[in-house]
Order: C-alpha cells, then sequence, then structure tokens
C-alpha cells in the first residue's frame, strides 16, 4: 500500500503542473483572441436573448440544432418550399453566430439561386432583400469580419448593379425608391445627417423641450418615438401632418426628421453617415440611389477590417465600381420620385478619383504594359465623355495632361485639342453614306431630346453641338454623288416629334416645353433681323 503513495504524489505533482501550463497557455490565448479580435468584446451581453441563450445554455450542443435546421433547410429547397428557409437561415445564424461562412453562403443562396427561380422581378426582389437583411444580420454578430463586407459589396456590384439578371432595372427602381423614401431627396446634406442624433436621449436633449414633446407625441397617440418612427417609415418617410404641426421652429423640426431619417438608414441599410462623408470626400460625390455606391461603401469598411488595412479583392471592388460609376454613375428620372423610366448618365464627379486609381496601377506594376494601354484608353474616353457632357474645361485639362505624359506616343502628342475631341466623329463623317451620317447626327439628337426631357440641359446642347460639328463635316465635303441630309433644324423638329412620342406624358411635356420655347426663341430672332432690314 505504501508503495503507491510515490506514485500517487508524482501524478497529483503532474496534474498540478499541467494545470499551471494550462492557466499559462490560456493566459496566452485570450490575449490573442483580445489583441486580433478573433471573439467580439462582450458579444453574449450585446447579442439578441436568442443567441445569448443558445451561445450559453447549449453549449456544444448548439452544432447538433444546427445541422439538423441545415439538412431541413436543403430539403426544403429541393421541394421548392422558399418561404420557411428565411426563418431556417436566420436560426443557423444565431446558433452559428461566428460561423461567417454559413451566414454568406445562407444569404448568397437567397439572394441568387432561390431569387432566379421566380419570374416576376418584385418576387426576386423580395429574395434579394432577404440575402442583404442575413448579411445584416450575421455582420451584427461579426462587425470585424472582412470577408462579410465583401460578400455584401458583391451583391451590390454583381447582382443589383450589373445587368446579367432580367430583373436588374427594377432592383434600381426600387433601391433608388427607397432610398428617396428615407431621406427625402436625391442629393441630400450627408454633412447633416452626420451630425443628425441617433438616440432618443439625444434628440431629446438637443430639442428646447424634450419632455414637452413627449407630452404632445403621446397627445396624439404615439406612445413613443418608436411608435412615431413605424408611422413615419409606413407612410413613406412624410411625418404625421398632426405631429409637424407641433412644431413652430422649423430647425426643431429638422431635428426631428434628421433623427428619424439617419435611424431608417440605418435600420435598412446599415449606411453610417459618416463613412458616406468619408467616401464622397475621398472619391467625389457619389449618387447613393446607386447600387456601385453601396459596393464601394462595403468594400471599403471590409478593407479598413483587413490585417494592415489592405485587402486586395475589396481595392479590386472599389476600383471596378468606380469605373462603373464613371460611366453610368448618375441616375436621372422624370419627376420627383424615382421610377422605372430612369436613365443613367456618367457621373463626371469622380472622373479624377478613377483617373488617380489607374495612375497608383501603373506605379504598382511598371513593367506590365497593359496598365499603360488602359490608362490612356481612359484618359481618351474621359476626355470625349466630358466634352459630350458639356466639362469643356474639365476635358481641355485632361487633354493637356495626356499631352504632357506621351506627346510623342500617343495621337494627342500631334493633334489640337479641337483635333482630338472631333477626330473620330470627323472620320466617320468624311466617308459615311448618307444613311449612316443621318443615323449617327440623329442617334445624337435623340439623346440630347432624352437629356432634355430628364432635365439635364447642360449634357442636351453638348450633344447637339455635337451633332450639328458631325452635320457641317457631313455638307462640308459633300462630293457630287452624296445625297445631302435635310436642314438640320428640320432634323431636330423630326427627331424631337419621335421622342415626345415615345415618353411617357411628364417627360414629353417637359421635351414640348423646350421645343415651343426654341421656336418661340427662334421667331423672336427672326422678327428682330427683319425689323433691321
Amino acid at each position: 500500500m505504501s508503495g503507491k503513495h510515490p506514485v500517487l504524489l508524482i501524478v497529483i505533482l503532474a496534474g498540478m503542473l499541467l494545470l499551471v501550463c494550462n492557466m499559462f497557455v490560456q493566459s496566452r490565448l485570450d490575449k490573442t483572441i483580445r489583441d486580433y479580435k478573433l471573439v467580439d468584446e462582450q458579444f453574449v451581453e450585446g447579442a439578441p436573448p436568442l443567441v445569448a441563450f443558445t451561445t450559453v445554455a447549449l453549449g456544444g450542443f448548439r452544432g447538433l440544432i444546427a445541422d439538423f435546421f441545415w439538412l431541413r433547410a436543403i430539403s426544403l429547397q429541393e421541394e421548392g418550399k422558399y418561404f420557411e428557409m428565411v426563418q431556417l437561415a436566420s436560426w443557423i445564424t444565431k446558433l452559428q453566430p461566428k460561423s461567417t461562412a454559413t451566414a454568406a453562403y445562407l444569404a448568397w443562396n437567397m439572394a441568387y439561386n432561390i431569387s432566379v427561380t421566380f419570374s416576376m422581378p418584385e418576387d426576386r426582389w423580395r429574395w434579394v432583400n432577404k440575402g442583404i437583411d442575413l448579411y445584416h444580420e450575421a455582420l451584427h454578430y461579426n462587425p470585424n469580419d472582412p470577408v462579410l463586407y465583401k460578400e455584401l459589396g458583391w451583391i451590390y456590384q454583381h447582382k443589383l448593379g450589373n445587368i446579367l439578371d432580367d430583373a436588374q432595372r427594377y432592383y434600381k427602381w426600387q433601391m433608388a425608391l427607397q432610398m428617396y423614401q428615407i431621406l427625402g431627396e436625391h442629393y441630400p446634406d450627408w454633412g447633416k445627417l452626420m451630425a443628425a442624433p441617433r438616440s432618443e436621449k439625444v434628440l431629446l436633449q438637443r430639442l428646447k423641450d424634450g419632455a414637452k414633446f413627449m407630452e404632445d407625441l403621446q397627445a396624439e397617440d404615439f406612445s413613443s418615438l418608436n411608435a412615431l418612427s413605424e408611422a413615419f417609415r409606413n407612410a413613406g418617410g412624410v411625418l404625421p401632418e398632426n405631429v409637424s404641426r407641433k412644431f413652430k421652429d422649423p430647425k426643431e423640426l429638422e431635428l426631428l426628421l434628421s433623427y428619424l431619417r439617419v435611424n431608417w438608414l440605418y435600420d435598412r441599410f446599415m449606411l453610417d453617415p459618416s463613412v458616406v462623408v468619408n467616401i464622397n470626400a475621398k472619391y467625389g460625390d457619389l449618387d447613393w440611389f446607386l447600387p456601385e455606391s453601396f459596393a464601394i461603401y462595403w468594400a471599403t469598411l471590409g478593407a479598413e477590417r483587413s490585417p494592415e488595412r489592405k485587402n486586395i479583392d475589396c481595392s479590386r471592388m472599389i476600383t471596378q465600381s468606380m469605373q462603373v460609376t464613371f460611366t453610368n454613375g448618375r441616375m436621372l428620372y422624370p419627376g420627383k420620385v424615382p421610377s422605372m423610366s430612369f436613365l443613367l448618365i456618367p457621373n463626371l464627379a469622380v472622373v479624377d478619383a478613377v483617373r488617380d486609381s489607374y495612375r497608383q496601377a501603373m506605379k504598382e506594376n511598371p513593367t506590365v504594359p497593359s496598365f499603360l494601354h488602359a490608362y490612356q484608353n481612359f484618359m481618351s474616353r474621359a476626355i470625349l465623355t466630358m466634352f459630350s457632357y458639356g466639362q469643356y474645361t474639365k476635358a481641355r485639362e485632361y487633354y493637356n495632361s495626356l499631352r504632357a505624359e506621351y506627346r510623342g506616343g500617343h495621337k494627342a502628342g500631334h493633334m489640337t485639342f479641337e483635333q482630338f475631341v472631333y477626330s473620330d466623329w470627323k472620320e466617320e463623317m468624311k466617308d459615311a453614306g448618307f444613311k449612316q451620317a443621318q443615323d449617327l447626327i440623329g442617334g445624337m439628337i435623340a439623346k440630347a431630346c432624352i437629356l432634355l426631357a430628364y432635365g439635364d440641359e447642360t449634357a442636351a446642347e453638348s450633344h447637339l453641338h455635337l451633332a450639328q460639328i458631325c452635320y457641317d463635316r457631313y455638307n462640308a465635303e459633300l462630293p457630287d454623288e452624296r445625297v445631302s441630309l435635310p436642314p438640320f433644324a428640320q432634323m431636330k423638329s423630326e427627331m424631337a416629334q419621335v421622342i415626345i412620342k415615345s415618353l411617357p406624358e411628364d417627360m414629353a411635356s417637359r421635351l414640348k416645353a423646350y421645343v415651343i420655347a426654341e421656336s418661340q426663341e427662334k421667331a423672336a430672332e427672326a422678327g428682330t433681323a427683319a425689323e433691321k432690314k
């Protein structure tokens, strides 16, 4: 019996040694977790009740339950029974809140695989939104995971921004409509939204008499600010009239509206106005009704949360989205509220940022000729685009830059600004037949008419100017065998009538007004000329 005591003592000592070692290793692991934010601090305390309960109470059994839900979800999808899958996806995410790959797949599956099984655009949009909502939920549990930000940005860049889905125009319209209802206008003051109160406590402190406001609110059958917010959202961003009448000071009313809007903006799209302000300052004013702006937003956050604040996938997403923003980054629509009749035109405010991204790529890849060619092609396109939309000074600035950088290696080095801008069109007109010239000039006039119908007079005048140049070039070198074009004024008038017939009534009325105003102006000029004679 006594011989067993040394063995027992050794076992006890070994156990104590292992315990001490475990404590040392655990402390190192805890420090690593804190330093690298592998688990968010106070996760359980800040999580929803169901997540907190499953995390603490179920422990390892959460995985088994999640596996059962996974099998159920797969079975439902195979049977084409999708609606229960929304709740199952949310439960799986709550049971495994730190498994970002799980949430990302479930969200992607709803936005892509399930949405395309429906033929109606509104049904597809509903499932795309379900996917986006699940990404939002996962981000609440994992705010430091760059992969989730990148994946959410991809939904906006590819699913909503691209043209591969038959319902893509419907997606863009619905997104713009929701943003309009939230913001109340197309281009809000993001600085004011950034300064808006985010909490009820701060709002009541900033109102002159917060207590009196709450009394008035309850007198109008709104039990709380949450009840007012719900009514505001259900009305599409319109404050109940009986509440707005309570405010004698417009600044007080604006304060309340900014509170309602900024919280709705975060609840619906998880947008932080301070991040928007920084992005606009860095790249130029983006159109936040369009999905490319959201892709840039989420890619920016993804890069910021990556090691060393760098992420090649997020950087590529920003660059690609900026290029699309330059060519199709402004939404025009008839009337005040976004509609399916929207038109996408270039956003010239971002041209410098896109140019700088090409220059940075060339700097980082000096031996790759494709970057140089891409940069030169972009500069040429940018000059022509800016000239086409009336940005003559900026177009000349880019021409001078291109000429100085590549005087002997680019056609800009051998041409004047006017020759460079008009060269492509003039060459086409030089050898064009009657039908080709009529189509090209008619196309420019048609685009000008459409831009007028959407209210962009500057761009319309620039397109008419180009059409006139092409018309003059065709007639200037008109050989005997080539048929002459009708008078330019006649071409404009006939094309305007064709476009008017194809437009919705409100847009047609706007274009008619321009046509009538131009006719009256020409009649007045003719009368003045006759008097002088």
